[in-house]
């Protein structure tokens, strides 16, 4: 063979970029065997080692292990197919990475204790799969004992949490309040409760007795309201709520005292749980779904400004 063909451990070092050291350890492993020795005893590598020792490089610089790499230099599998191998575990990989960065930013704007930290990192870890389980669990837990939930449990259904595999920080924190609220009884027969009213479409009996006009009426004043960013606590929310309260005085033949007032937040409470309004925000939050104003619940700022004005 002509000397001149073949290659020192020093000249392929120089052509690959790999270490001497490198070299000889994938020469001892095998991985690129000398193809025969100088009269010194010096290893001697051709074309095809130097070929192969490149490759070797490029896969290990794009994360694969020397097994799998040895396959390929063997021909017993395909770079295109290990490529395709790899690439899905570096999916999982990055998704893992994204998460762990968003608790991380959650924590970190927070200020979350170390138990906090624990739980949030233990549930945002679950898989798709198990995370689907989890909000299944919920609503055979909810709605699988009362047969007549079918329309309310479809209602639920169709807007299922799903946190995405890039999540923000955001939606980060409300899966992680959205996992701990569906797990608790109370809230579970909270939403039963109300789902099935809403599922059913029956108006409350404030509304039937005050008609679908002051009704409507009502929902526009609050909406209004609320888009305008009013507080319902606050000096700006009181005159609409004042002209609300005298228009349903009026209706009822009550005076508008605080008493009335009182009885209204009560007949508005009967429709609305303040849990179950959060549920279905953080829905939406999870889900990276645009907050449709007409879909907001006017309710719960309504109770809030009769509430406000009980020891007026």
């Amino acid at each position: 063979m002509d000397v001149t063909t073949l290659y020192s451990i020093g000249e392929l070092s120089r052509r690959t970029g790999l270490s001497v050291r490198t070299i000889r350890f994938y020469s001892d492993s095998g991985v690129v065997a000398p193809t025969t020795r100088s009269p010194a005893g010096y290893r001697l590598y051709d074309l095809d080692a130097l070929l192969r020792l490149k490759l070797l490089r490029t896969l290990r610089e794009l994360g694969m292990d020397l097994a799998t790499i040895q396959r390929v230099l063997d021909r017993e599998l395909s770079v295109a197919e290990v490529a395709a191998a790899h690439a899905d575990a570096m999916d999982v990989q990055i998704r893992v990475l994204q998460l762990r960065r968003s608790v991380l930013r959650v924590v970190a704007r927070r200020g979350s204790s170390p138990e906090e930290t624990m739980l949030m990192h233990r549930l945002t870890q679950l898989s798709g799969e198990e995370r689907r389980r989890l909000i299944d669990d919920f609503m055979d837990g909810t709605f699988g004992t009362v047969d007549a939930d079918a329309t309310a449990l479809a209602m639920v259904r169709a807007a299922t949490p799903d946190l995405p595999d890039d999540p923000t920080s955001e939606q980060v924190a409300a899966w992680v309040e959205l996992a701990e609220l569906v797990g608790d009884e109370d809230f579970r027969a909270r939403m039963r409760r109300t789902a099935v009213r809403q599922a059913a479409g029956r108006p409350l009996d404030i509304e039937c007795d005050a008609g679908e006009e002051l009704t409507e009426f009502t929902r526009q004043k609050v909406a209004e309201a609320m888009e305008s960013g009013i507080d319902p606590l606050g000096d700006r929310g009181a005159p609409v709520i004042d002209d609300l309260v005298h228009r349903f005085a009026e209706v009822f033949a009550r005076t508008p005292d605080t008493e009335f007032r009182d009885w209204m937040a009560q007949q508005f409470e009967e429709a609305h749980d303040s849990r179950v309004d959060r549920y279905w925000r953080l829905v939406w939050i999870v889900n990276g779904w645009q907050v449709v104003p007409n879909l907001i619940p006017v309710y719960p700022w309504l109770i809030q400004a009769l509430r406000n004005d009980r020891d007026a």
